[in-house]
C-alpha cells in the first residue's frame, strides 16, 4: 500500500468507524457485529501506527466513542472512564506483559495480574458520600457523561446505602442477564414491539430512558469492577479493593482470577472462554489488569486507554456444516421465520443444530439452498448465524427454498406487505398467535376486560380452558376460581368484566380483532362509517380506502382480514356469545372542540383517561399524548407530572376536571 493509498484508507475507516460508533454508543442500535467493528478499528490503528503523520485527534483511536444524549444533565467525571486497548492474540498479550514487566522490575515491584470477564453492557460510575448513593453517570466520552441517577436507583442490585460510611466512586457495568433478555424480548413480541438485537443494546437503551419508570420495568443488573476514587480508604492492590467492595455491599464481578504470571493469565483467559456458555451474563472478552496500584500509577495512561490493563477479545469460531432443511416457525405476532436445520456441530462451546435465517431477504442475499455446505459462527455470546455458503461443494443435489404463502400452523394467508421484511400469518384463530391475540383482545384500549392479565391468560391456555378468543365468553366461575387461592372474589370480578365487555361499542371490538395497521383511532373511524360489523365485513376495498385515516395498505389489510374463513368463524362465535356488533355512538352535530387538541395528565375523579378522551373526540376534538405549542388545553388531574410542567413552560392553558365538565355541558 502506498502512502497515498494509506491516507485514503485511513480517512475511509474514520468515517466508517465514526458512523458505527454512533449507532452503537449513542443510538444503541448497531448495524454490524462487535467483531466486525473491532476488525475495522484494528485496521485503522495499525495503519495509524504505520503512518503516524496521518493521526488526527478526531480519530476514534484517540478518543472514547460516545456522546451525551440530549435530555440528560452533563456530568464531568472526577476520574476519567477510559476504554481499553483490544487485542486478539496471545502474542500481543505477551508483548503487553514484557512492557509492563520492564517498568515493574525498574521499580522493584512484584508484577501480578487479575483476570476478569469483560461484561457486555453499559459502563457507569457510582458516587457515594458518607455511604449514601448520590450520583450515577454513563461513561459518555470518557470525561463527560450523562447524569442517570434516577434511572440507576431503579436497579435493585445497586445499594442505596453502603455498609460503611465511606466516600467512594466506583465503576461498574450495567447489563441484562441471558435469561432476563430472553424474557424481555418475549414480552416485547407479545406487545408487538420490535425486538432488541442483543442484551447490550437492551441494557444501554433501558438506562438512557428519560422516564425512570420505564427503566424500572427492565431486568437490569450490575457488576462493579473498579474503585475510581476513594477518599476514605487507600488500597495497595486491585484484588484487595474488589474484596472490600463486596464487604461494602456491592455486587462485584464474580469472575476475578488472581494470577502470578502471564502464563497463569493466559490459562485463566482460556478457562473463561471454555466456560462462557455457563455464565448467566454475556461477555465480549476478558480483561487483564495489573494488580499493584502503585505500579498502575507509574504506568499511567495515554489519550484513551490505561497502560495497566488490556482487553483480550475472543475470536469468533467458524465451522462448516450441512444445511439439512429450512422449516418455518410462527411467532406470537404472526411473523413467519425460516429456521435452518443443521447437521449438529460444536461451535464456541455449544452444539448448534438450528439457527434463525431471519427472513426471505436473508436467504436470497446469501443464496442459501437446502443441502448446502455452510459456514456458521458464534461471535461472542450472540445467536449462531449462517455466514456464507461454500458454493464449490455444491453437487447438484441442492434445492431452492420458497417462503410459504399459507401459514404452516393454521393455513391462513401469509402476507408480506410492501416495505416489510417479515411474512405474517393473518389468521386470527392461529394457535401460534393465540396468546398475543387474546392479550390484545382483552387490553384496555380494546375490550378492556379488567383482571385478564398476562399470567391469567397463560394459565387458561395451559389448562386448555380456552382454545380461541370466543371461549372467553364460555368461562365459568368454577373454572376461574381454581387459578388462585381463595379465588372466588377474583373469579366473580373477572366473570363480570367479561360479561360487561359484551356491551362495548363496535369500535372497541374492531380494535380488539388486531387487524394490521388498525388501532383505536382507525377503529373509531371504521365504526363511524359502517355502523355494524356486517357492513364492515362486506365492505369493498374501494369503500374501505375512502374511510378517514385509512390508506391503501391499511384498506388492503382490512379487506384481506375479513376475507379469511377464520375471521368469519370468530365473528359468528362472538355474535352467538352476545357480543355487541353495532356502533353505540350516535352521530352528533356538536363539534364544539373542532380544531382543538387536548392532552390529559394525572388521575381524574369522574372519568378514566380513555373515557375523557372519547368525550373530547365525540365533540370533534383530538387527544394527544405529548404537550407542544399546538396543544389547546391540558386537562390536569391529581398528581399531574412533567406534562403539566411543560404546559406551564409553554404557556398552554391548563384546565381542571371541574372546568372540563363546564366545557362539555
Amino acid at each position: 500500500m502506498t502512502k497515498k493509498q494509506a491516507q485514503k484508507r485511513i480517512k475511509e475507516l474514520r468515517e466508517i468507524t465514526s458512523y458505527h460508533a454512533k449507532k452503537y454508543y449513542d443510538d444503541d442500535n448497531p448495524e454490524i457485529s462487535d467483531f466486525e467493528y473491532d476488525m475495522l478499528m484494528l485496521e485503522l490503528r495499525n495503519l495509524e501506527n504505520q503512518y503516524p503523520e496521518f493521526i488526527d485527534s478526531d480519530s476514534l483511536t484517540q478518543k472514547v466513542g460516545g456522546t451525551v444524549k440530549e435530555g440528560f444533565e452533563k456530568v464531568e467525571h472526577e476520574v476519567p472512564l477510559q476504554s481499553l486497548l483490544d487485542i486478539f492474540n496471545f502474542e500481543d498479550l505477551r508483548a503487553f506483559d514484557e512492557r509492563t514487566r520492564k517498568v515493574a522490575d525498574e521499580n522493584n515491584i512484584d508484577l501480578k495480574y487479575v483476570v476478569e470477564t469483560k461484561i457486555d453492557g453499559l459502563s457507569v460510575s457510582l458516587k457515594y458520600e458518607n455511604g449514601e448513593f448520590v450520583r450515577g453517570a454513563t461513561r459518555g466520552n470518557g470525561n463527560i457523561g450523562e447524569d442517570i441517577t434516577e434511572n440507576l436507583k431503579t436497579v435493585k442490585s445497586i445499594p442505596k446505602k453502603l455498609k460503611e460510611k465511606v466516600d467512594i466512586i466506583v465503576r461498574g457495568e450495567v447489563f441484562i442477564s441471558k435469561e432476563g433478555f430472553e424474557k424481555l424480548n418475549e414480552e416485547r413480541e407479545i406487545l408487538g414491539e420490535s425486538l432488541f438485537a442483543n442484551a447490550r443494546n437492551a441494557a444501554a437503551g433501558s438506562l438512557r430512558q428519560l422516564d425512570s419508570s420505564e427503566t424500572a420495568k427492565r431486568p437490569l443488573d450490575i457488576y462493579i469492577f473498579n474503585v475510581q476514587k476513594s477518599d476514605t480508604i487507600k488500597f495497595k492492590s486491585h484484588y484487595e479493593s474488589l474484596l472490600y467492595m463486596e464487604k461494602l455491599g456491592f455486587n462485584v464481578n464474580p469472575v476475578k482470577i488472581y494470577c502470578n504470571t502471564i502464563d497463569e493469565a493466559i490459562k485463566a483467559i482460556n478457562e473463561i472462554g471454555e466456560d462462557r456458555e455457563k455464565l448467566s451474563f454475556g461477555i465480549d472478552g476478558a480483561v487483564i489488569k495489573v494488580d499493584d496500584l502503585q505500579l498502575r500509577e507509574i504506568l499511567g495512561s495515554n489519550y484513551k486507554t490505561p497502560k495497566w490493563a488490556i482487553a483480550y477479545k475472543y475470536p469468533p469460531e467458524q465451522k462448516e456444516t450441512i444445511l439439512k432443511d429450512i422449516v418455518c416457525q410462527v411467532g406470537r405476532t404472526g411473523a413467519i421465520t425460516p429456521m435452518a436445520i443443521l447437521e449438529p456441530v460444536k461451535v464456541a462451546g455449544s452444539t448448534i443444530s438450528k439457527t434463525t435465517l431471519h427472513n426471505e431477504d436473508f436467504i436470497k442475499e446469501r443464496d442459501l439452498m437446502i443441502g448446502d455446505t455452510v459456514i456458521i459462527q458464534k461471535a461472542g455470546d450472540v445467536i449462531p448465524e449462517v455466514v456464507e455458503v461454500v458454493k464449490e461443494k455444491r453437487d447438484g443435489t441442492q434445492r431452492k427454498f420458497e417462503m410459504p404463502t399459507k401459514c404452516p400452523v393454521c393455513g391462513a394467508d401469509a402476507v408480506r406487505e410492501e416495505g416489510e421484511a417479515a411474512i405474517r400469518c393473518i389468521g386470527i384463530e392461529c394457535q401460534a398467535k393465540l396468546f398475543r391475540s387474546i392479550w390484545h383482545f382483552a387490553s384496555r384500549e380494546a375490550m378492556n376486560i379488567k383482571g385478564l392479565g398476562y399470567s391469567i391468560i397463560e394459565e387458561f391456555l395451559n389448562r386448555g380452558l380456552i382454545k380461541n378468543i370466543a371461549d372467553l365468553y364460555t368461562l365459568k366461575l368454577e373454572d376461574i376460581k381454581t387459578l388462585k387461592k381463595d379465588g372466588t372474589k377474583f373469579a366473580q370480578n373477572l366473570v363480570d368484566a367479561i360479561e360487561e365487555s359484551k356491551h362495548n361499542d363496535l369500535s372497541r371490538l374492531i380494535n380488539a380483532l388486531g387487524i394490521r395497521h388498525v388501532g383505536a383511532k382507525g377503529a373509531k373511524s371504521l365504526a363511524k362509517k359502517f355502523k355494524t360489523m356486517d357492513n364492515l365485513m362486506n365492505a369493498s376495498y374501494e369503500e374501505l380506502i375512502n374511510v378517514d385515516d385509512t390508506g391503501e395498505i391499511t384498506a388492503q389489510a382490512i379487506y384481506e382480514f375479513f376475507e379469511q374463513e377464520q375471521t368469519k368463524d370468530l365473528i359468528q362465535k362472538l355474535k352467538d356469545a352476545g357480543v355487541n356488533m353495532e356502533t353505540q355512538n350516535s352521530e352528533s352535530d356538536d363539534n364544539r372542540f373542532e380544531g382543538m387538541t387536548f392532552v390529559l395528565t394525572g388521575a381524574l375523579e369522574g372519568y378514566t383517561r380513555d373515557e375523557a378522551g372519547e368525550i373530547i373526540e365525540n365533540l370533534g376534538g383530538k387527544v394527544s399524548s405529548s404537550v407542544s405549542k399546538k396543544t389547546s388545553y391540558v386537562l390536569a388531574g391529581e398528581d399531574a407530572g412533567s406534562k403539566l410542567d411543560k404546559a406551564n413552560q409553554l404557556g398552554i392553558t391548563v384546565i381542571t376536571e371541574e372546568q372540563f365538565n363546564d366545557m362539555i355541558k
